[in-house]
């Protein structure tokens, strides 16, 4: 036995295979390049376009998966794995992987229909699955939001499909819902008098429509009015806020007593 011929043979399919996987490697280094070259191509025309941007991320993210599955079934085709067979596998694998992965084609399937019907898109600010915060990418799958707290939250399409969507980015407006309770005996016009003005002199809140102040109920405590300016939603939390401060403020300048709840007493008498 010729070791040295074995040896330079071993040696002659060692290099040949290196070469192989190296070929391999650079075509899936420059693969990868061309996909993100290509993907920015499309981006770039969309935009001219004037293509939204929710629309072309989504589109995007179509062209990338299809792109690297190519890149993948060619690389597999270098290594002389036959392609067609390769094909027919894939496709039977995702029939396979279809049925027992039913939920995550069920988001797919609705994340098309959030692009078609278009409830929410990229930098709304929207509640849905009772998660509140800005949207910052509608995927193939799932749709992910910016809580106003700064956590990243992920949910899957076809949940969001059967909730309640509410997107407050909608309208030009957003109502704040507060109260201010007064104490028994305080004037209540007076006390709404000095929040309309209060309100007038606080910036972004809307004057059209008008801040509302009414009497909302009568309590124990006394008079309870409900305090409701508009703004606009990027203005939303600090007229909230200004509104919480001009009712302490106003309420403490005019003297008002803090609300004590009354007891009112009977005297029971028998026979």
């Amino acid at each position: 036995m010729d070791f040295a011929v074995i040896a330079s043979n071993v040696s002659a399919h060692l290099v040949s295979i290196g070469i192989t996987i190296a070929g391999a490697i650079i075509a899936f280094i420059v693969g990868r390049w061309l996909i993100g070259f290509v993907i920015r191509l499309v981006n770039a025309a969309l935009t001219r376009r004037n293509v939204d941007a929710t629309l072309q991320r989504y589109i995007s993210s179509i062209i990338a998966v299809l792109l690297n599955i190519v890149l993948v079934v060619g690389i597999l085709g270098y290594f002389g794995i036959e392609t067609t067979s390769f094909a027919a596998l894939l496709a039977g694998a995702g029939l396979a992987i279809g049925a027992a992965w039913s939920g995550l084609l069920a988001n797919f399937a609705a994340g098309a229909f959030i692009i078609i019907f278009r409830p929410y898109k990229v930098g709304d600010f929207v509640t849905i699955a009772d998660v509140t915060g800005t949207v910052e990418e509608i995927g193939l799958f799932t749709t992910t939001l910016s809580t106003p707290d700064g956590v990243e939250t992920i949910i899957g399409n076809g949940k969001i499909s059967g909730e309640i969507i509410q997107n407050y980015s909608t309208n030009p407006y957003r109502r704040v819902e507060l109260t201010a309770q007064l104490a028994a005996g305080v004037d209540p016009n007076a006390a709404m008098a000095k929040l309309r003005e209060g309100l007038a002199a606080i910036p972004h809140v809307a004057t059209d429509p008008a801040p509302e102040v009414d009497i909302l109920e009568f309590n124990e405590y006394g008079t309870k009015l409900a305090v409701r300016p508009f703004a606009h939603n990027d203005h939303y939390w600090p007229v909230y806020f200004a509104t919480n401060k001009l009712i302490a403020d106003s309420f403490a300048q005019a003297g008002y007593p803090v609300p004590a709840q009354t007891v009112v007493q009977y005297e029971l008498t028998g026979r």
